[in-house]
């Protein structure tokens, strides 16, 4: 024992002496330079069982507690960090077999006394554990529950209350059902109703970013999904049995960003026909082929309008069925682009726009979005935001006409309001994405903003900008959610869009003017970039879950070494707050490019008007490389982590997460939280952490922390929200009002998509999620789709 705590203290003290050291060199705080020293001088005294190496060790015990409650309060995680080994080694020096002389107990006895490292080291550990009811970053509070208004069907009053016919249920995006059977008193009741595997796995030859994200759509019956590899599946909606499958053999290429399909589209009437079997599983007998269709965009960028009723192709559509999406496109690389997310259906037409990857060459295929007449597949219009008077359809078949190259892209999911005629999209950034030399004064009007276009013409009616000049892959990334507030002044047309920096701008989507304030403030300035610029000032919103800007005292590990690790390399990069510009220095970007929100969006109650979702905190580094430091080893386009080349620029830009050398975020939990807001106020009701670490640590324990997620939520009439996208494996059920959870299961593979509730032939209430993993965040991979009814 004696060998073993001297071996602890010469280690620990040797790595915060020397790091503490360069620490104190970088400006930060002296306090570890202090420790290393002290741990190394209570070394020598035990060594030479000397008395004062206790007392010492004491003091320096009751000095971590002071500075530690100083620095961080007194809140358990960042606490049980910087006391737990501290303390562990305390109780160690407490032991009789560690203080004992080297004659034994007979010859002299101990050489120092037990109670002044034990009760300093007992004291620390109740001062740390009176911290655990006093969550970090936490907002204790309840929803108002109150139904504002019984009609808030926004012109979709048609929909039979069971069906699911739009990503978000309908093209209005909010993740709403309005069905009631399931409520905050008998969710616990919950249990798989049936469950059933795609066959569609990731492959050796897969590339990392390979994920499941698909919502299903529910209509006469059967539920419609698509998988990672582009298959459109349609299944029972009783029995989850396979009624027909579709595979449009789009291949596999390395140079794609992301393989994924987050949804298909559906066209055609959303009641059963006449000629429909309303059976079980008997699907819909269609008057003629392709009466109702499902659209489905692949990974080899073509669009596919396949019969609803038996997944063929439907003929009179584009050639034999498809659309090739990379007419007219300046450059065709292979994986460059392709949609990600499903179209919106608006009336007879059907609204494409894609994913172009980032910060893979400055020569990349344009961000054009496009309407097409969802019969025949003629082209009616083409919106490019690099060029975006010319919305005249151009000529598929010729090749002198084509979009502009990299243009700013809209790769998550897009919004319709027929009666106003305008479909809304959130649109992403010029690649390359973090420099801002190649773009051109529309690039710049549009990139990172909320755009509403005409469905007749495809003209831009209004824009919304939410970062100026954005050098930080900060796209709009959310499906911009439609509803209707009533306000002061009276019942209002809103847009609700959430941003990754964490703002949620609430909008009046006639015009895009804000109901909830909207300002500018000052942005860090400074760049070591030649020819780059940084915009002076940058938009917020009143209503916002923006993290607050780091300290050194925010840094976090498992240690007192780790942490200090994760200070030194705070204190080496550069960061002056939200929107530090990128640098050679590298900078830290925080909120990070995998955003506050993301494709999951935020679901909406149009009734209670209030929004539920999952904001996620995470520190990015982005460091752009000159192509002369970028060594022939190190070229690689590898997804949106990691070291771009970017062809045609003057540097590369390596991206990656902010972690500690255990490969934990370096910034003090938590990482993820739920949270709900009140629409009409503009006011935060609640925020609290969300999921444990039993899927991300060696051993599987259940601790909730908070951890981070990618993935929407859904919100029933009942009052019951349900989220999976957590890196656990788990789907949860939350009380609305509360964000308490109330169920909680496990699940066979990572849960990072959006689930969605529909009515079965018993009239029974569902709830199906589906679960695959995510390769970027490293998720357990899987093929399943699972469906939850009340217990019978």
């Amino acid at each position: 024992m004696h060998a073993l705590s001297l071996l602890l203290l010469v280690l620990m003290g040797l790595a915060l002496a020397l790091g503490g050291g360069y620490l104190l060199y970088l400006g930060g705080s002296p306090f570890y330079l202090f420790s290393g020293l002290v741990m190394l001088a209570v070394a020598a005294g035990l060594w030479r069982r000397r008395r004062w190496a206790l007392w010492l060790y004491a003091a320096w015990l009751l000095a971590l507690l002071v500075w530690s409650l100083w620095e961080v309060g007194l809140h358990w995680w960042p606490l049980a960090t910087r006391l737990g080994i501290p303390v562990l080694i305390g109780l160690l020096l407490a032991l009789p077999a560690v203080r004992r002389n080297p004659q034994g107990t007979e010859g002299g006895g101990h050489f120092g006394p037990a109670w002044p490292v034990l009760g300093t080291a007992l004291l620390s550990a109740a001062v740390a554990l009176s911290g655990i009811p006093r969550p970090l970053h936490e907002i204790e509070g309840t929803l108002a529950m109150d139904i504002v208004t019984a009609d808030a069907r926004l012109g979709d009053g048609a929909l039979p209350e069971g069906e699911w016919t739009a990503y978000g249920r309908t093209q209005h995006g909010q993740r709403y059902s309005p069905l009631k059977q399931i409520t905050p008193a008998n969710v616990h009741q919950l249990e798989v109703a049936w469950q059933i595997r795609t066959g569609d796995m990731r492959g050796p030859k897969d590339i990392g970013e390979t994920t499941y994200q698909a919502t299903p759509l529910k209509v006469h019956g059967l539920l419609y999904l698509c998988t990672p590899h582009s298959w459109a599946m349609a299944l029972d909606a009783d029995t989850g049995k396979e009624r027909w499958r579709f595979d449009p053999q789009s291949g596999l290429e390395s140079k794609r960003q992301h393989q994924t399909c987050r949804g298909v589209a559906y066209h055609g009437s959303a009641a059963a026909p006449a000629a429909a079997t309303t059976a079980a599983g008997a699907g819909v007998q269609a008057a003629s082929l392709c009466a109702n269709r499902i659209f489905l965009p692949t990974a080899d960028a073509k669009l596919y309008a396949l019969d609803a009723a038996t997944g063929k192709p439907c003929a009179d559509f584009g050639k034999g069925g498809a659309l090739d999406l990379t007419h007219n496109m300046p450059f065709k690389q292979p994986g460059f682009y392709y949609s990600t997310s499903p179209p919106v259906v608006a009336g007879d037409r059907v609204i494409v726009s894609g994913a172009v990857n980032d910060n893979y060459d400055v020569r990349s295929p344009s961000g054009v979005i496009r309407a097409y007449d969802v019969r025949s597949g003629k082209l009616l219009w083409n919106w490019d935001s690099g060029n975006p008077e010319a919305t005249a359809p151009f000529d598929p078949d010729d090749p002198a006409q084509t979009y502009t190259a990299s243009s700013p892209n809209s790769w998550s999911v897009g919004s319709a309001d027929t009666q106003l005629g305008l479909a809304y999209f959130p649109m992403g950034n010029r690649t390359p994405d973090q420099l801002g030399m190649y773009r051109n004064a529309e690039e710049e009007k549009y990139s990172s903003s909320v755009v509403a276009l005409d469905l007749a013409t495809g003209r831009a009616r209004w824009v919304r900008q939410f970062v100026h000049h954005d050098l930080w892959d900060m796209d709009a990334p959310a499906q911009p959610v439609l509803l209707d507030l009533d306000l002061p002044q009276g019942r209002t047309p809103a847009i609700v869009v959430p941003t990754k920096q964490g703002d949620i701008y609430v909008l009046d989507r006639r015009d895009g003017s804000p109901l909830h304030a909207v300002g500018e403030r000052p942005a860090p300035q400074g760049t070591d970039i030649p020819g780059q610029r940084v915009a002076p000032m940058q938009p917020f919103s009143a209503l916002s879950f923006e993290p607050s800007p780091l300290r050194e005292s925010d840094m976090w590990g498992a240690s007192l070494v780790d942490q200090m690790l994760c200070r030194i390399a705070f204190r080496q990069l550069r960061y002056e707050g939200r929107y530090t510009p990128p640098s050679m220095q590298g900078s830290l970007i925080y909120p990070g490019n995998f955003g506050v929100f993301n494709w999951g969006s935020v679901a909406v109650d149009p009734q209670r008007q209030v929004m539920f979702g999952m904001p996620t905190y995470l520190a990015f580094v982005s460091t752009l490389m000159p192509k002369a430091r970028i060594a022939p080893g190190q070229q690689s386009n590898v997804g949106e982590q990691g070291l771009n080349e970017i062809e045609g620029a003057g540097y590369g830009v390596r991206m990656h997460p902010f972690l500690s050398p255990i490969g934990v975020p370096c910034q003090v939990p938590p990482w993820g939280t739920v949270a709900a807001a009140d629409l009409r106020s503009g006011k935060i009701a609640y925020q609290r952490r969300n999921g444990t670490i039993r899927d991300l640590s060696p051993l599987p324990l259940p601790i909730r922390i908070g951890v981070p997620g990618i993935g929407g939520p859904l919100i029933t009439a009942g009052g019951v929200a349900f989220l999976g996208a957590a890196v656990d494996n788990n789907f949860r059920a939350y009380d609305l009002a509360s964000g308490k959870v109330l169920w909680d299961v496990r699940i066979p593979a990572g849960g990072q998509a959006t689930p969605m509730s529909y009515l079965n032939s018993r009239g029974e209430q569902m709830v199906v999620l589906v679960a695959g993993g995510h390769g970027s965040v490293g998720t357990k991979a899987g093929d399943y789709v699972i469906a939850y009814q009340l217990k019978r």
